[in-house]
């Protein structure tokens, strides 16, 4: 279901089933296997996602191919912002179990945490095909669509910029949606291929607001045969072939001319119609930021690069190539890297926009807490960085 962009935006709803989550695997595992699951579940409850990774990894050599584990897994490592690793994990579970919904949604949600809108859409399809009565992936496809369209309207009004169609439809679609895809749902574990029956354990105190699963799929009615369709009778087919003649037609003057009431002619707030458009760039700008700093997180430097366009000015003013691989051997090989953007101010002139933050750098060997400026201007839709420096 770089979540918004994508959303599935920096909004992008994060919040895991724990409570939801131990219930199914306790109900559905073998004693031992429920013992295990409590250990890594609780280490995640209490943040302490690096023991919860490691308690896992050493169930899964012992047992490879546990969906449940596999999955709480691919959990952990979205907590961790490792979400090139997290897709991994779902990738391979919907490899190895293609009936199991859960993957496809929990794939459209980094998906679309990383922009990728159209993959998230494809995860999400996968996860209905599944599961038809699976209602969080038909909520999550709606908020995929609605960014999508958002995209479309967008890119019809650059190239159309007196579009008042398209700038109508983007106007509706901002105040049914707020612009964003929205809280794009997680979903819980899914219950294992072949569980042994054995009695429910009781599941423990919740700590964050359960999401939905759906039940098992409903099977698909039979299609109803269309009627036949009924011959008209002789009579009701004369009378459709043979029209009524009717009578000439008694002479009736004609009325006065009645000159039209003038309608008012109503056109949309102007001021109204910017603000709503600049409050849309704001957003995207915003996605890209938080995108961009994830990216970083992830040491996903080919995500991390794209965030940049091809006219970036380079701070030494070297060649573009010879940057990149700066970047790159500076990123790469690290055994932690968390970027945080904090307290973002946006400021939009035209296809221009400059964004001010705080830039919080974390690592195994620095940390830094620096001001910092994006410069990035609109290309073919994307908002892309073209100058990067310190200072306010």
């Amino acid at each position: 279901m770089p979540q918004s962009g994508s959303a599935l935006r920096s909004s992008l709803h994060k919040a895991l089933a724990v409570s939801g989550l131990v219930a199914s695997l306790l109900a559905a595992s073998f004693p031992a296997h429920a013992d295990d699951m409590a250990d890594v579940t609780k280490a995640v409850r209490a943040g302490q996602y690096a023991d919860a990774l490691s308690k896992a990894d050493a169930y899964l050599a012992k047992h490879p191919r546990d969906a449940q584990m596999r999955f709480l897994k691919g959990v952990i490592l979205n907590e961790q912002n490792k979400s090139a690793e997290a897709i991994a994990v779902f990738t391979k579970l919907t490899e190895d179990y293609p009936d199991l919904p859960e993957p496809y949604n929990n794939l459209a949600v980094l998906f679309a945490a990383n922009g990728q809108y159209d993959k998230a859409r494809l995860a999400l399809d996968n996860a209905i095909r599944t599961n038809p009565a699976y209602a969080t992936a038909y909520e999550n496809l709606g908020d995929v669509h609605a960014k999508l369209a958002s995209q479309a309207y967008d890119k019809a009004l650059q190239l159309d910029s007196s579009n008042t169609s398209a700038k109508s439809k983007l106007t509706m679609l901002r105040s049914l949606t707020g612009v964003s895809v929205g809280k794009v749902q997680t979903a819980a574990a899914p219950a294992a291929p072949t569980p042994a029956p054995v009695a429910a354990a009781p599941a423990p105190a919740p700590v964050s607001k359960p999401v939905a699963v759906a039940a098992a799929p409903v099977p698909t009615p039979a299609p109803v045969s269309k009627p036949a369709a009924v011959a008209p009778t002789p009579a009701s087919a004369a009378a459709v072939s043979k029209p009524a003649v009717a009578a000439a037609p008694t002479p009736v003057p004609a009325p006065a001319a009645v000159k039209p009431e003038a309608k008012p002619d109503i056109k949309p707030d102007q001021k109204t119609v910017t603000k709503q458009a600049q409050d849309i760039d704001t957003d995207d700008i915003l996605t890209a930021v938080h995108g961009w700093a994830k990216a970083w997180s992830d040491q996903d430097t080919k995500s991390y690069l794209d965030y940049y366009g091809n006219d970036f000015e380079t701070p030494k003013g070297e060649s573009h190539k010879d940057w990149a691989d700066e970047r790159r051997q500076r990123i790469e090989g690290k055994n932690r890297i968390e970027v945080k953007v904090d307290s973002p101010v946006v400021n939009i002139n035209g296809n221009t926009a400059t964004v001010k933050f705080r830039q919080i750098y974390t690592s195994d060997r620095l940390k830094a807490d620096s001001r910092k400026v994006l410069t990035l201007t609109k290309q073919n839709g994307k908002w892309l960085i073209k100058q990067e420096h310190a200072g306010s």
